[in-house]
C-alpha cells in the first residue's frame, strides 16, 4: 500500500523503529496500523519483508553497531549455496564481539565470538561476516561436500581467495572445527559454478578417481563451435555432465542434445548424472572409475 508523506514522513526510512516516530509528530496510534509489517517487535517497516536482506534490515535497526550477522544468514546474504534445510531460516544468526553477552530475542540465534580484523563486511548496508569467516563459522554446520560447495562459491565469484581461506584458519577462535576446514581447503575450485558440480567433484576425489578438467574450454574444430562441459578427463577422452532440473525444459533438452552429438562426433564419450547419482558416491565412483578403465 503506497503511503502519504502526510502521514509517515519519507525521512523515517523504509524500516523505522515504533519509538523513532515520537520526533516526526506521529502518534504511537499510527504505528500500530495494519498497513505497517510489525513482523519483528520494535520495528515497523513500509512493506513485508520478502527476502533474507529485508529481513535482516528489519532486525539490524534494533541491533547494536557492534552486532552483525553470522553462519548461514551471513551466507544467505553471500548468495552461497546451503542444503534446503538451511535455505529459509526461521531465525537469524547474529554474532557480538566478545565478552559481550550474546543477544537472546525471538526470531534469533544469538553468539559471542571473538571477532578480529576483516571479520566484519557490508552488503548493502548489512552489516555480516565476511566471506572468509563466513566460511568458517559453517564448518559446525556442513557436511564436508556442502562446505567445498559454499568454498567454490566464494572463489568464483571473487569474494575471497584460497590464500585468505587459510589464513582465517590460523586464528584459532573456536568458530568453526578447524579439522573439516582443513579437509576442505584443497578441494576447493574457483572453476565450478553450482552446488551439484561442488559435490560431485568432491565425491570422485573422495572416491579415488583422477582429478578432472572442470568446465573448461573444448573446441571442436578450428574456427567451429566452443564446448564448456562440466567435468572432462583428457587423457580417456570422457566427458561428464551434471542435469539439474532445469535441463528439463524443451530448448535446454534440444541444446543439450546437440552439445552431447558434437562431443561424440569427434570421440568424446558423454555420461548424464542428475542428483540421484549423488545419493551412492560409492556406486557412483565406481561407475565413472569403470568407464574411465575402459577407454585408456
Amino acid at each position: 500500500m503506497p503511503f502519504s508523506p502526510k502521514e509517515l514522513s519519507p525521512e523515517l526510512g523504509e524500516v523505522f523503529l515504533a519509538r523513532d516516530v515520537a520526533g516526526f509528530g506521529i502518534s504511537a496510534g499510527r504505528v500500530r496500523r495494519t498497513d505497517l509489517d510489525r513482523t519483528t517487535w520494535g520495528v515497523r517497516a513500509r512493506s513485508a519483508p520478502t527476502d533474507i536482506l529485508q529481513r535482516c534490515r528489519m532486525l539490524q535497526v534494533r541491533l547494536p553497531d557492534s552486532a552483525f550477522f553470522s553462519g548461514p544468514t551471513a551466507a544467505l546474504l553471500l548468495g552461497a549455496p546451503l542444503p534446503f534445510r538451511l535455505e529459509r531460516p526461521p531465525e537469524l544468526d547474529v554474532t557480538v564481539p566478545s565478552p559481550r553477552r550474546a543477544p537472546h530475542a525471538s526470531g534469533i540465534v544469538g553468539h559471542s565470538r571473538r571477532v578480529f580484523p576483516g571479520d566484519v563486511t557490508e552488503t548493502d548496508g548489512v552489516r555480516h561476516s565476511s566471506p572468509p569467516r563466513v566460511w568458517c563459522e559453517l564448518a559446525r554446520r556442513l557436511e564436508l561436500v556442502d562446505l567445498v560447495a559454499v568454498g567454490d562459491h566464494l572463489l568464483h565469484h571473487r569474494r575471497t581467495t584460497p590464500s585468505e581461506l587459510g589464513n582465517r584458519l590460523r586464528f584459532g577462535d573456536r568458530i568453526s572445527r578447524t579439522t573439516d576446514l582443513r579437509a576442505a581447503l584443497p578441494l576447493l575450485s574457483d572453476g565450478a559454478e553450482s552446488r551439484p558440480e561442488s559435490q560431485l567433484r568432491v565425491l570422485l576425489a573422495l572416491g579415488g578417481l583422477p582429478k578432472p578438467q572442470v568446465n573448461h574450454t573444448i573446441v571442436m574444430t578450428d574456427g567451429g563451435p566452443r564446448v564448456r562441459p562440466d567435468f572432462r578427463f583428457d587423457k580417456e577422452m570422457l566427458v561428464l555432465e551434471y542435469q539439474g532440473d532445469y535441463h528439463r525444459t524443451r530448448e535446454q533438452w534440444r541444446k543439450d542434445m546437440t552439445r552431447r552429438t558434437r562431443l561424440e562426433s569427434v570421440g568424446w564419450a558423454v555420461v548424464e548424472l542428475n542428483a540421484d547419482d549423488l545419493r551412492n558416491p560409492q556406486e557412483l565412483c565406481a561407475r565413472v572409475s569403470a568407464i574411465l578403465a575402459r577407454r585408456r
